[in-house]
C-alpha cells in the first residue's frame, strides 16, 4: 500500500496542507516543523510526487541548457560543451531536478526553441553555454525575465547578469608570456570564430603581453572559410612565426594536422599553446601545452546560481571567475638561437 500525504499528516499530527508546504520547502512553515515532518516522511517511506507538487507551484522542476548553434565540426564535436552538460546534469540531479537541451543550427531556429520550452513551462530557467556577439536569446531572456545564467562574459548588460567565467584576457596574457619566455618574439594568434567573447578577450590578451613588451602584434588569423586554410601556408611564410596561439584545444588538433601537411613539425619549427585543457590536449603526440580552464567549476557555478535564483524568485546579477592553471606539456620549446 503506498503511503500519501495524509497518511504523513496524521502521524505528525499536522494537516495535510503543512506536509503539502514541507514538501515544497514553503517559508510559512518553521525549521522544527520541516525537520519533524520530513523525518516522518523518511520513516514511513513516504516519496512526494514531484509531477503533483510541480503542477501546484506551475514549475517543471528542470532546467534548460542552451548550447550554441552547432553550424560547424569542431562546435559539433567540442568536448566544452559535453562536459558542461554532464556537469550541470550531475548538480540539477543533487537538487532534484532534470535537464532539457536546446539546440539548432543557427540562432532564428535556436530561439523558436528557447521560447517554446518556455512558454510550455518546459523548464524553469536557462543557463547559456556561450556569449555571442549576434546572440537574440540572450535579449529574449532579459524582456521576457527569464531567469538564466551565462558561462562566459556577456557583451552588454553585465550589471544585469548573472554570469560565471575564467578570465580570459588573462588567459590570452599568460598563454602568450609563456611563449615569450621561451624566446618566441613572433607570435601569431590563430582562431576560427570571431563572434565568441571569449575570442575577444583572449585575444586582447594576446595583445596586451606583446605590446608591454614592445613585440610586433598581428591581425588575428582567422578561419571562416575552405580559402583560409588554403592561404594559411603563405601567410606562414610571409609572416615566418615562431609560435601560435589557438583558440583552444580542437582547432588547435586541426591546425597542427595543417602544419603537418605544409611540412612544419610541432614543436621543432612552431609552438602551439592553445585553451581548455580537453581531452584532445592528450589523444595524439605531441600532447598539447593548453590552459585548464575547468570546466566542472564553470559548469557546476552557474547551475547553482540558477537553482538559487529560481529558490528565491529573484532576478538577480554577479560575476564570479574561475581560475585557470597551464599545463605544460609537448607542444612549446624554447627557441634555438
Amino acid at each position: 500500500m503506498s503511503i500519501t500525504v495524509k497518511d504523513v499528516a496524521k502521524k505528525a499530527g499536522v494537516a495535510t496542507s503543512t506536509v503539502s508546504r514541507v514538501i515544497n520547502d514553503h517559508p510559512s512553515i518553521s525549521e522544527e516543523t520541516k525537520k519533524k515532518v520530513r523525518a516522518i516522511m523518511e520513516e514511513m517511506g513516504y516519496i512526494p510526487n514531484l509531477t503533483a507538487r510541480n503542477l501546484g507551484k506551475q514549475i517543471s522542476n528542470a532546467i534548460g541548457i542552451i548550447l550554441p548553434p552547432l553550424d560547424s565540426k569542431e562546435r559539433l564535436g567540442n568536448p566544452f560543451y559535453l562536459e558542461t552538460i554532464e556537469t550541470i546534469n550531475e548538480e540539477a540531479r543533487k537538487a532534484g531536478m532534470t535537464v532539457a537541451i536546446a539546440t539548432a543550427l543557427d540562432f532564428e531556429a535556436l530561439l523558436s526553441n528557447v521560447k517554446q520550452m518556455h512558454r510550455q513551462k518546459q523548464v524553469d530557467g536557462f543557463i547559456l553555454t556561450y556569449s555571442d556577439n549576434h546572440d537574440p536569446i540572450i535579449n529574449y531572456l532579459m524582456k521576457e525575465q527569464v531567469p538564466f545564467t551565462l558561462i562566459g562574459q556577456p557583451y552588454t548588460h553585465e550589471e544585469k547578469i548573472t554570469y560565471v567565467d575564467n578570465d580570459n584576457q588573462l588567459l590570452g596574457k599568460q598563454a602568450t608570456e609563456y611563449l615569450m619566455q621561451h624566446g618566441h618574439q613572433n607570435i601569431l594568434f590563430v582562431t576560427n570564430t570571431t563572434q565568441e567573447n571569449v575570442y575577444f578577450e583572449r585575444y586582447f590578451g594576446y595583445q596586451k603581453a606583446l605590446m608591454l613588451a614592445n613585440l610586433p602584434v598581428h591581425p588575428a588569423v582567422t578561419f571562416q572559410g575552405p580559402e583560409d586554410y588554403v592561404n594559411f601556408e603563405q601567410l606562414l611564410k610571409d609572416k615566418k612565426p615562431t609560435a601560435l596561439v589557438v583558440i583552444d584545444d580542437l582547432f588547435a588538433m586541426r591546425i597542427i594536422q595543417l602544419l603537418n601537411l605544409y611540412h612544419y613539425q610541432v614543436p621543432e619549427d612552431l609552438s602551439v599553446i592553445s585553451f581548455n585543457n580537453s581531452i584532445f590536449a592528450t589523444l595524439v603526440h605531441p600532447y598539447l601545452t593548453s590552459i585548464d580552464v575547468d570546466v566542472a567549476a564553470l559548469g557546476k557555478m552557474a547551475t547553482q546560481s540558477l537553482i538559487e535564483k529560481l529558490n528565491n524568485n529573484e532576478q538577480t546579477s554577479a560575476r564570479m571567475v574561475v581560475p585557470h592553471q597551464l599545463i605544460k606539456r609537448e607542444t612549446v620549446i624554447a627557441i634555438k638561437e
